[in-house]
């Protein structure tokens, strides 16, 4: 590997730096983006019971909304359950975005890495053609600078292209489970102010 680095010369470095960032935040992201950790399953059938029993404190609410990200939805309906259907669904979705917004956390890094890491690898190969051009001397082509021109060109995008398949692909799975995950918040808090509004007209 270290003789890889070395044929590839110093362009090879900004790339093995964002291999590093990338597999740092998807590894981050893997781990936070868990269904379980999102939208724990029991837990609207919870609030549902918190509500219909009466006993909405303070400290039921800030350990919901410490709970989970669904919890921090579903609290903010449930500090507003005696408020109006509309001013009910505002504060849902503000809490929503924050969500959302949270939810999204380093998802930009990651896609800016899958579309920067070819660029690199283009870059690295202009270092390398360079490099092939300089080889040619009024005495002829020096080879050990020819190959070593070649060799740039070619790890480098190689490298460029290795990170940013994987990159790409990590990016959008995190972009579709994010958008699922608050598609589905947003339905369980809408299910929820059903709940309490229908409770009021009984």
């Amino acid at each position: 590997m270290l003789a890889i680095i070395q044929a590839a010369g110093w362009p090879i470095w900004p790339l093995l730096i964002a291999s590093i960032v990338a597999t740092a935040l998807i590894i981050e992201r893997l781990m936070y983006l868990r269904r379980t950790r999102i939208l724990p399953r029991q837990l609207f059938d919870e609030v549902v019971g918190v509500y219909r029993g009466g006993s909405i404190t303070p400290d039921v609410i800030q350990k919901l909304e410490q709970s989970s990200p669904l919890g921090v939805v579903l609290s903010a309906a449930l500090r507003n359950a005696d408020a109006p259907r509309d001013v009910m669904k505002e504060a849902i979705e503000e809490a929503g975005s924050g969500v959302a917004h949270t939810l999204e956390r380093f998802l930009t890094t990651l896609g800016t890495i899958a579309s920067l890491a070819p660029l690199m690898g283009l870059f690295g190969t202009v270092v390398g053609m360079i490099e092939i051009f300089g080889s040619q001397t009024g005495a002829g082509t020096n080879p050990a600078q020819l190959a070593h021109g070649i060799s740039v060109a070619l790890y480098n995008t190689g490298f460029g292209l290795a990170i940013a398949m994987p990159t790409l692909v990590f990016y959008r799975h995190f972009r579709a489970l994010v958008d699922s995950f608050v598609i589905e918040m947003e339905q369980q808090a809408v299910k929820f102010v059903d709940v309490v509004h229908f409770s009021r007209k009984n």
